[in-house]
C-alpha cells in the first residue's frame, strides 16, 4: 500500500552537527511511512529542500557548511540526470 497524502509537508529535516570548523549536515526522516517508497532522486531533492530551509536559521559558519552541502547535492542531482 502506498500512502498518497500525509499530514507532514516535509519528508526530511536537516541540522548541522560536529564542530564548527568541520561541521556536517545530518538528516532525519519526519514521516517514517514514506521512507519505504522514496527513490534516491526523491531523497536527494528532499535533502536539498531541507538544507534550503535550514539556511535561513544558521549563523555565518553554519551557512558555509550548509551552502557547501547544497552545492554537493545539486552536483549529485546533475550527475543523476
Amino acid at each position: 500500500m502506498n500512502i498518497g497524502d500525509s499530514e507532514v509537508r516535509h519528508v526530511l529535516v536537516a541540522k548541522t552537527c560536529g564542530c564548527k570548523a568541520s561541521g556536517r549536515v545530518a538528516y532525519s526522516f519526519v514521516d517514517t511511512y514514506h521512507t519505504l517508497c522514496l527513490a534516491r532522486k526523491d531523497i536527494i531533492i528532499a535533502e536539498l529542500e531541507a538544507c534550503e530551509r535550514l539556511l535561513k536559521y544558521g549563523d555565518e559558519l553554519e551557512r558555509q557548511i550548509i551552502e557547501k552541502e547544497i552545492n554537493d547535492l545539486k552536483w549529485t542531482l546533475d550527475l543523476m540526470a
